[in-house]
């Protein structure tokens, strides 16, 4: 059947509209939003999105770990389908839209292509993903990498945040089946799918400032994290020591990350993209005091960048760095290993596609993470459309204007119609 255009392609704002009200009455606790991974609230929004999925026509599936399958049926059902996707749970007191707009965005995207008449040439499914956030079990991507066959299975041992229950015991009590990761079964055959979209909205201020709507993502960050560094001196009295006696953890410190910030600020320069944060830093609650000096401290230093190379250089520039500020300082530092998740890159065809699609076309790339990357890593095409969004996200105060979801599945309904690309 002949494409249709996305322009004249009806949204049904009103679905959208519904659908967000809907989860939020269902989830929100407080002030936030608490959809916990492979909880009541996951659940209860995977049931208010079945309900849709089947009430606009579509098959529906459920997978051995709990991710939802809504799909419409193309020409050559043989062919590998295009997914789109996205996860249902949140925070602890997150926001309604974090996740849950891709899933409702595709949605919308298969009822205005059945309404238009549109039959697409090979199948076209929605995945409502489980457990993309590392909150509840400390694992990310648990629905797309459990999907993929990615996991290790000791992941089946970690405990639930909240309650402690192992996610192979909170997998049973919602009947689903551990054993699929145990055996790193493929629930999803990469092999028959030819592409992954995903809509989400903006989790950082930049449409806002920018004045737009929607943004096509290049690629998503790479994260080196030191989530363990330490850096060790003596205590001594402030008022005994002269500086050149001392053996400051805290004026260590704080020159090291000094230093790592005018790093950053080099490779700015450069043309580089790149995060550098410290977002824990303390010395010992029971052996600091107002009239010591500081004998050790503990920070995280996270470090994020779309370049692998460049995340590997800025990690030896750390290494260098604490040997000599630590020499310097008559201190020790010990980062300890650095957790690694490497960067994604979306796909180049599918990014030319929507950045043609948009009226007042931007790329830029996600710090988050998301299931994206990891259809990504294992090979296949995969692409995103960020949402404008106020307030940031991971909060109660995520602010999508319907117009902007509207703008940004419009975008996604048109790269559907001009498959296979």
């Amino acid at each position: 059947m002949k494409a249709i255009s996305s322009k004249t392609v009806h949204v049904d704002l009103e679905l959208a509209g519904t659908l967000f009200g809907q989860l939020e009455r269902a989830t929100r606790c407080g002030r936030g939003i608490v959809r916990d991974s492979y909880g009541p609230g996951e659940q209860a929004a995977h049931d208010i999105i079945r309900a849709a999925g089947e009430r606009i026509g579509l098959e529906v599936s459920i997978d051995a770990i709990g991710n939802l399958a809504m799909t419409l049926p193309g020409k050559d059902r043989r062919t590998p389908r295009i997914v789109i996707g996205s996860h249902l749970d949140s925070v602890p007191q997150g926001g309604n839209f974090d996740g849950a707009a891709g899933v409702v965005a595709g949605l919308c995207a298969l009822a205005a292509l059945r309404e238009a008449g549109f039959v697409p040439a090979c199948d076209i499914g929605v995945m409502a993903i489980r457990a993309e956030e590392s909150s509840w079990f400390d694992v990310s991507y648990l629905g797309s990498a459990g999907a993929l066959g990615l996991l290790d299975p000791q992941c089946l041992s970690v405990r639930r945040s909240d309650n402690g229950r192992t996610l192979e015991e909170t997998l049973l009590q919602r009947g689903f089946d551990p054993e699929a990761i145990r055996q790193r079964r493929r629930l999803l055959d990469p092999e028959q799918v030819r592409a992954y979209l995903e809509l989400h909205i903006e989790q950082g201020p930049r449409l806002m400032a920018e004045g737009l709507p929607a943004a096509v993502v290049s690629g998503i960050r790479g994260c080196k994290r030191f989530r363990n560094a330490r850096c060790v001196g003596q205590y001594g009295h402030s008022g005994a020591l002269p500086r050149a006696l001392r053996h400051d953890a805290v004026a260590a410190t704080v020159a090291f990350l000094h230093h790592m910030e005018g790093v950053w600020q080099r490779a700015e320069g450069q043309g580089a993209d790149l995060l550098l944060t410290t977002g824990e830093l303390y010395t010992d609650v029971a052996a600091h005091a107002p009239s010591k000096v500081a004998g050790e401290t503990r920070f995280v230093l996270d470090l994020r960048s779309v370049s692998e190379e460049v995340m590997e250089a800025i990690v030896a520039e750390a290494r260098r760095a604490a040997e000599q500020i630590g020499s310097q300082y008559r201190v020790s530092f010990d980062l300890g290993a650095a957790t690694d998740s490497p960067p994604a890159m979306m796909d180049p065809r599918l990014r030319s596609c929507l950045m043609s699609l948009l009226e007042q076309p931007l790329e830029m790339p996600s710090g988050a993470g998301h299931d994206a990357a990891v259809f990504a890593k294992a090979g296949i095409p995969s692409a995103m459309i960020f949402v404008r969004n106020d307030h940031g996200s991971h909060n109660p105060e995520e602010a999508m204007a319907l117009e902007d979801f509207a703008l940004g599945t419009r975008a996604l309904i048109g790269l559907l119609q001009r498959f296979p690309l």
